[in-house]
């Protein structure tokens, strides 16, 4: 039994210092060492699983619907009244079977495979320390009016967003969500611009909102917080700079000690983000167990309806989704796709999908922004996702150092960001790329206040850069195409309307 990994795929961690002259460190993905977990699910039964039954929203969960969840031994854990998503635990293996025969249940399923467990750890690795005369030598090469760090983020200057902070940095009136493993809102490129009343933990499925509830463990994945750190670490003569250093950000934590982003907290998440004022939210992950849901399947079926409403609704509150296209480097408009990681809570196996009717989610679900990833010479990366009418917009969210090199003085092709403790390090994959196409949306939030997310989304798609196909995409030469693009310059699997621009988002 495996987890889910967050959208990344590698980590570089440099410890936080008034000198920041310290040190560098390697930081593997991280595995999971045992079953998953559900923070505050201690009263459930042990062999019990978690359901989503989805009933008309805007009436409150029926009485007679209760009753029956009651009589199938069911338990509610909270109800999202206005989208009519009722969280459920419960022991019996027809539970959902039974419930959707009941009349005005429109879907219900499992979230999980695996019954609700009461502990579970996590094994992050050994780091491998660098010298600290590697953080000296950035902080060296960093111009007048950047932050220490600024010179290793190729990143920046590929939207140009070191461009468009010398027009602005953003409204701290706007606020993005991360919704993620948690986020450390001590470290002190993420403290100055933190959100504490949008901040809350949905592992449960109901929100918790205890003081710093929704940080990650000692011992759990660092996604999140460099998550955070991208869109907006403070411009404040410390460390890195984020894509919008003025906004605010905030952490909704989602994610299980094991590193599962099961539906009922991904629902939550949303919902919370939706009541509590926030204007963008970034999701670098992919509801687990099932990579792609596919609605012919009743559980799965159940599951693309519950995180659909939450999504549509976090909109219609004013909020733009971003989500990560993912790493398998899958043609998403393709006619099959094969699964082999699903469900990651169980027994995996081999699983020929349709993509017209299985979805990665949330990041494919209608009004959903899909974020490919880009490398440091801004050809896709070799991992990420693509799909002609799928990919919406690219923005950086790196490479192998070696396929995609990075410019001096930055050394690393990978993405650079916070983490917790007050560290640095790097990461790559889409979810860097989310991250940057969601501090692009703060920004034209800041500079469009009473814009709604439709036109948010229409500026940031009018505003990127058009970036033709790249072919022939070989990009480790050995003579073979390692992806296909297709479409035209201004609207391809690739890269969607293009590249991100943050200049263009504080000046249009």
């Amino acid at each position: 039994m495996t987890a889910s990994h967050p959208r990344h795929r590698r980590a570089l961690v440099v410890p936080a210092g008034m000198a920041l002259a310290t040190a560098l460190a390697f930081l593997p993905n991280t595995a999971a060492t045992a079953a998953p977990a559900d923070q505050g699910a201690a009263s459930a039964d042990a062999a019990s699983l978690s359901y989503v039954v989805n009933v008309q929203g805007g009436h409150g969960a029926p009485a007679h619907v209760k009753k029956a969840i009651a009589k199938a031994g069911g338990t509610i854990v909270t109800s999202y009244e206005k989208i009519g998503v009722i969280v459920v635990h419960a022991s019996d293996a027809d539970f959902a079977k039974t419930i959707r025969k009941v009349p005005g249940v429109q879907s219900a399923g499992a979230t999980r495979n695996a019954p609700l467990p009461s502990a579970a750890t996590t094994d992050l690795g050994s780091p491998k320390v660098l010298s600290a005369a590697e953080v000296a030598e950035a902080t060296e090469e960093a111009a007048a009016g950047q932050d220490p760090l600024q010179s290793l983020q190729w990143d920046l200057p590929a939207i140009k967003a070191d461009k468009a902070h010398e027009k602005s940095l953003g409204s701290p009136k706007v606020t993005v969500a991360v919704i993620d493993t948690g986020v450390d809102d001590t470290h002190p490129d993420i403290a100055p611009n933190f959100d504490r009343a949008a901040s809350v933990n949905c592992v449960a499925g109901k929100p918790d909102t205890s003081e710093g509830a929704w940080r990650p463990g000692a011992a759990e994945s660092p996604h999140g917080t460099h998550v955070a750190g991208e869109i907006a670490a403070a411009k404040n003569g410390v460390g890195m700079t984020g894509v919008a250093p003025g906004v605010k950000v905030s952490g909704i934590k989602v994610s299980n000690p094991d590193g599962y982003f099961y539906t009922e907290a991904v629902v939550c998440g949303f919902m919370w983000a939706a009541e509590h004022g926030v204007d963008v939210t970034n999701n670098s992950y992919y509801t687990d167990p099932w990579y792609f849901n596919c609605t012919n399947d009743p559980d799965q079926k159940a599951l693309v309806e519950a995180v659909s409403r939450a999504t549509r609704y976090a909109e219609r509150k004013g909020a733009v989704n971003v989500a990560a296209a993912g790493n398998e480097n899958y043609d998403l408009a393709s006619d099959s796709i094969t699964d082999p990681s699903s469900p990651n809570d169980g027994t995996p196996s081999d699983r020929e999908i349709d993509p017209s009717k299985c979805l990665d989610i949330p990041t494919q679900l209608p009004g959903v922004v899909t974020v490919a990833s880009t490398g440091a010479k801004g050809l896709k990366s070799s991992f990420s996702n693509y799909g002609r009418g799928i990919i919406d917009i690219a923005a950086p969210g790196g490479d192998s150092t070696a396929l995609q090199t990075p410019a001096p003085p930055a050394t690393s092709g990978l993405i650079l960001g916070t983490l917790p403790g007050g560290r640095y390090g790097y990461m790559a994959g889409t979810s860097m790329a989310s991250p940057h196409v969601a501090g692009v949306a703060a920004l034209i939030k800041s500079k469009h206040p009473y814009a709604p997310p439709a036109l948010v989304k229409a500026l940031l798609y009018a505003q990127a850069d058009a970036t033709a196909c790249t072919k022939p995409y070989d990009i480790d030469n050995d003579g073979k195409a390692d992806a296909v693009c297709e479409g035209p310059k201004n609207r391809n699997g690739f890269y969607g309307w293009g590249m991100a621009d943050a200049l263009d988002a504080v000046t249009r």
